[in-house]
């Protein structure tokens, strides 16, 4: 389960960055925040 969190978090985060880069700042940030609140690091959503 932690390795399916950390994949799912990785892949938020550059799906922000990108929409950042496309100039989609908003949508940008709340990829990338949602991915750090995912990640196992982070506060899980699942716990």
């Amino acid at each position: 389960m932690s390795t399916l969190l950390w994949i799912i978090a990785v892949v938020l985060v550059i799906a922000g960055v990108f929409a950042i880069l496309r100039k989609q700042l908003v949508w940008g940030i709340v990829l990338i925040v949602v991915g750090l609140l995912v990640g196992p690091g982070g506060v899980s959503i699942f716990t």
